[in-house]
């Protein structure tokens, strides 16, 4: 799930570089977190949070194809 969600992001922004995808288990469940620069956050929540909407979506749907729950969370970095 982590390669799917970091090729889609990749896809997404314009400093492919800057692309942080990291899984982190939890009880009964795996959180994704979306790392990305500060100039393309927009770019990965969208118009209206549409884009991220469409990758948790995604995720729903794996999630219930392998019975394990994918959580998927951008996370704010610093703007340094």
């Amino acid at each position: 799930m982590r390669e799917t969600v970091e090729m889609i992001v990749k896809a997404l922004v314009d400093d492919v570089e800057a692309v942080d995808v990291r899984e982190v288990p939890r009880a009964g469940s795996t959180m994704i977190e979306i790392r990305v620069a500060p100039s393309d956050m927009g770019k990965v929540i969208g118009r209206q949070g549409r884009t991220i909407r469409a990758l948790r979506s995604l995720a729903h749907g794996v999630s219930t194809k392998k019975n394990h729950r994918f959580v998927l969370e951008i996370v704010e970095t610093g703007t340094g």
